[in-house]
């Protein structure tokens, strides 16, 4: 299929790269022959250390493909919005009041499930250690979490050594790093990058007898939503002004990109490393529940402190499917 490249800023958090190549203990994994849409994770034992996980830097790619120009299934009302609701884990005490919606971009303070269902992962790709942000959802084997396509699959390679860190502070891990055992995307990213599908997932094995789900929680998800919600943003932005050290949110009523893809659109600063990061719509700031309908994915360079996330439609319902009962 032919593609155009064009001028986007993928905010990625495929963006967190250390300068140093990696020791031979970093496994190659291979790829699942039967579904070219996932990949079989393998793991070396203790390789993300605080200091690996601190060391993680932000890189901006400012040409990367641009949307297919294929079929996409369009978001008409016609389509029947599917709603999966959440599964709330214990509160986490708030300890200060977020700023008022909306909000550009500032650091959570406002406590809730998001805290414990949100955080860093990290990666290795392209022989550099990388990382990106994700969220626990709801799902019937209680270990998915969802990201952006290009955090488990960027410029025709499947990333490895994939781990996902619930709630990540400053290198640290309080409810333990969880280890991919399969990563997933669209069909349209794994097999095109087609930024209108920028949607990832991994099922993480469970840690210390307890699934992902009953550790930390999980959100609710909603697919065939529609456009043009009040919507909160999470990530882990990692490049200036940010250091990918805390959770980071922006808020405010997003609308439909009018450019060169099907995406949601919303006035926010993150920068790299907050790719994957949720997007919900529905949002309390008192509970930090929320329906999550997107995921942080890339910006424009020429329209700065916004940002872009794929339409959750039949394409990331499919895939969410295949992980969540994998």
């Amino acid at each position: 299929m032919n593609r155009h490249r064009t001028v986007l800023s993928v905010v990625l958090s495929a963006g967190a790269l250390i300068a140093g190549v990696l020791t031979a203990a970093a496994p190659v994994a291979a790829a699942d022959s039967s579904t070219p849409a996932s990949f079989r994770q393998q793991h070396a034992p203790g390789f993300w250390t605080a200091e690996r996980m601190r060391g993680a830097t932000a890189l901006d790619i400012t040409a990367v493909p641009g949307p297919s120009h294929g079929p996409l299934v369009s978001a008409a009302a016609s389509v029947r919005p599917t709603a999966i609701t959440p599964t709330a884990p214990s509160p986490v005490s708030r300890t200060a009041s977020p700023t008022a919606f909306p909000q550009a971009g500032g650091a959570w303070t406002g406590g809730g499930a998001v805290v414990k269902t949100s955080g860093r992962v990290f990666f290795t790709m392209g022989g550099r250690t990388a990382s990106c942000s994700g969220d626990s959802i709801t799902s019937a084997n209680g270990g998915t979490v969802i990201t952006a396509g290009h955090c488990v699959k960027y410029q025709g390679a499947w990333h490895t050594n994939w781990v996902f860190v619930p709630a990540y502070s400053n290198g640290t891990a309080p409810y333990g790093q969880w280890s991919a055992t399969k990563t997933f995307a669209t069909d349209q990213w794994a097999a095109s990058e087609d930024m209108n599908m920028d949607v990832g997932l991994a099922v993480v094995a469970p840690l210390n007898g307890q699934t992902l789900t009953q550790a930390v929680g999980a959100q609710g998800i909603l697919f065939n939503g529609g456009y043009n919600k009040r919507m909160y943003s999470f990530g882990f932005p990692a490049a200036a002004p940010y250091d990918g050290s805390k959770l980071v949110y922006c808020s405010g009523n997003s609308g439909k990109d009018f450019l060169l893809t099907k995406d949601h659109g919303l006035a926010c600063n993150m920068t790299g490393g907050s790719s994957g990061g949720p997007w919900f719509q529905d949002f309390n700031e008192a509970t930090g529940l929320g329906t999550q309908v997107s995921v942080n994915s890339f910006g424009y360079t020429f329209l700065p402190n916004r940002m872009y996330g794929p339409y959750f439609g039949n394409e990331a319902k499919a895939a969410y499917d295949k992980a969540q009962t994998a």
